[in-house]
């Protein structure tokens, strides 16, 4: 069986969530990578270095240069006729590619799968994951995504996959890049970082968010995050959002700061090593998965906490 996985990358480097999508499709057979993008052959190389890559397909054209998912997806679709799978990491990116690539194929996507149970089953959460169903398809073409912090991340080194140019198939006319805002993040980024410090409603304002929260996620080292609530509140951008409907991560120690555990935010952090919760309300949802809780007055708690690390 042949995996065709969609290599994450900023145009330099592959990304790690291409990692952990490695790791499930080398579950399902020989593993082949498409790196889509203009100026892609240093990527290429990279991607062709990760542990267990037999091939990598290398689409190189100014159609691709955003890497558009109405763009890329004819790409796929193209390759899929040497391929037995799709495979993409359930981001963004690969959340718009994976159901038009579907839905070229004419088959049913299988979304932010936990594990791989045979060729044709999958174990994927439902209900913001207080449920987890296996899935089997019917499917002869299978598109998957794949959630991140379900999967060990493959090796970036050591593998000696061959790199090979495929043909492109252009712009599809349906889309075009207007301009794009980047955030410049000076901490970890949140699907990466070893250790989070997420703030809540709680807090009151942006301003007490940067007071309390900034400070203690620079002791750490650690990136910031944010409840729903948090970000639609304006504290934060919203590439903060941890949660069902935001970032989906699992670092060594998770620190939640004045969030009472909703469970679409449960769902987005849930898997983290080890749990902190900071909250007044003791019977706050947030306690039934933390490891550490403390109960009391953040503003109080959080200054003592950093001043002492």
């Amino acid at each position: 069986m042949k995996t065709l996985v969609w290599v994450e990358h900023d145009g330099n480097a592959v990304k790690d969530a291409t990692l952990s999508a490695v790791t499930a499709a080398s579950k399902l057979g020989e593993v082949h990578l498409l790196v889509a993008g203009q100026g892609v052959g240093g990527v290429a190389e990279a991607a062709a270095r990760i542990a267990g890559v037999g091939k990598v397909h290398v689409a190189d054209d100014a159609a691709y240069a955003h890497q558009l998912a109405e763009n890329v997806a004819p790409l796929v679709k193209q390759l899929m006729d040497g391929h037995d799978a799709f495979v993409a990491p359930a981001t963004t990116s690969g959340k718009a590619i994976a159901p038009r690539v579907a839905a070229l194929l004419d088959v049913m996507q299988i979304s932010d799968i936990l594990s791989v149970e045979g060729e044709d089953t999958f174990t994927r959460p439902i209900y913001a994951g207080n449920a987890i169903a296996t899935v089997q398809t019917s499917d002869a073409k299978k598109v998957i995504t794949v959630r991140g912090t379900a999967f060990d991340k493959a090796a970036a080194e050591g593998g000696s996959g061959s790199v090979e140019a495929v043909a492109t198939t252009g712009e599809a006319g349906l889309s075009t890049f207007e301009g794009q805002e980047i955030a410049e993040l000076t901490r970890p980024e949140l699907t990466s970082a070893k250790i989070i410090v997420s703030g809540g409603r709680a807090l009151g304002s942006a301003e007490k968010f940067t007071e309390v929260i900034e400070p203690l996620a620079d002791k750490l080292g650690a990136g910031v995050g944010a409840s729903r609530a948090a970000v639609d509140a304006g504290y934060v951008p919203n590439d903060y959002q941890v949660g069902q409907t935001g970032k989906i991560v699992a670092p060594e120690v998770y620190v939640a700061v004045g969030i009472s555990g909703a469970i679409q935010h449960l769902a987005g952090m849930k898997d983290s090593k080890t749990i902190i919760a900071i909250n007044k309300d003791e019977d706050a949802p947030i306690f039934q998965v933390a490891d550490i809780g403390l109960v009391g007055d953040l503003f109080k708690i959080v200054p003592e906490l950093t001043e002492k690390l």
